[in-house]
């Protein structure tokens, strides 16, 4: 099983599709040095004439050159890493509108006048009973679920349910997390929450990772409620929950530091000096060998040497700023 990518270049009017069998967990790493580079990037995988759909692709991005948009998706391992890898793609996609896409394949084809159900099937979104959801308690949860109480208070919950999965319980999860006993407070930062207000009959929703569907609203179950869809944002949430269960505050530095321990040098390019190595005489009696792949260039899909200085550059100033605050 790989981890597949989808890429999408949009230029000039036109847009190709390519594919990579295994690097759905480094399009944030591919991303980080800017546009020009991502596109060599995505340009050197295999073009191909399909869609792969939300259940195989893991990983995508959209680079459209004419409208300087840039929507991607990928998974990471926390709210900090990709908190860390937004700041830098602010820095190194100046000028661009860099969006995450939390309807995964759907925005992409949305973004291309395609509608989002193309890679879709009819009924794909499945419902489940919410039986059983608070049999445990998480302190180090995948996103955390709350509701407005009849007396105005709010009970929270650290789930270990992604945020859509909350929606396809549908509305009558929410008497199973009122009736919950008080969960642990939380000792890492969540990768989203869902905030639920019977008696307003609205739905908060915030992620940093795909809530695919998040657009069809409502969703089943949800018809008479209205959805507040928060994007990434979850200070609207955080000012909600109980003053004995906040949201940690992650520092930033350290997945900054993670992301630039991730780079890697090209190698230079050494085909013009040893070209000339390989003409030169050698001593008398012998002939000049040298190895032919030493004359090959570092691959030209990596960032140049400028572009990950340039790289480096942003995310050290990051750095600087995130140990500042």
């Amino acid at each position: 099983m790989g981890a597949r990518a989808q890429y999408v270049v949009v230029e000039n009017g036109a847009w190709q599709r390519y594919y990579s069998h295994w690097a759905a967990n480094r399009i944030v790493d591919d991303l980080l040095a800017g546009p020009a580079a991502a596109t060599r990037c995505f340009r050197a995988n295999r073009e191909i004439d399909e869609w792969l759909d939300d259940v195989w692709c893991e990983g995508a991005a959209l680079v459209d050159h004419d409208r300087r948009t840039l929507l991607w998706f990928a998974s990471v391992d926390s709210w900090a890493d990709h908190a860390a890898a937004r700041a830098v793609l602010t820095r190194t996609w100046r000028g661009w509108d860099v969006r995450f896409a939390h309807d995964g394949m759907g925005d992409l084809t949305h973004h291309l006048g395609l509608g989002r159900d193309l890679t879709r099937t009819p009924g794909w979104f499945e419902t489940f009973e919410p039986s059983g959801f608070a049999s445990s308690e998480y302190t180090e949860p995948c996103s955390v679920a709350s509701v407005r109480l009849p007396d105005g208070g709010v009970r929270a919950w650290g789930s270990d349910w992604e945020p859509v999965d909350h929606l396809a319980a549908g509305p009558r999860l929410i008497d199973l997390i009122a009736a919950s006993s008080a969960s642990p407070p939380l000792t890492d930062m969540p990768e989203g929450g869902v905030h639920f207000d019977p008696q307003a009959r609205t739905v908060s929703l915030w992620a940093v990772r795909t809530v695919a569907g998040i657009h069809n609203w409502p969703l089943p179950g949800w018809e008479d409620w209205v959805l507040d869809f928060r994007g990434e944002d979850h200070t609207r949430q955080a000012a909600l929950l109980p003053a004995d269960f906040p949201f940690p505050s992650p520092p930033l530095a350290a997945a900054l530091r993670k992301l630039a321990d991730g780079l890697t040098a090209p190698l230079p390019d050494m085909s013009g000096p040893l070209a000339l190595a390989a003409g030169a005489p050698g001593p008398e009696g012998t002939t000049a060998v040298v190895n032919p792949a030493a004359l090959v260039p570092h691959e030209p899909a990596d960032p140049t040497p400028a572009e990950l200085a340039a790289l480096r550059g942003a995310i050290d100033a990051l750095v600087t700023e995130a140990e500042a605050d």
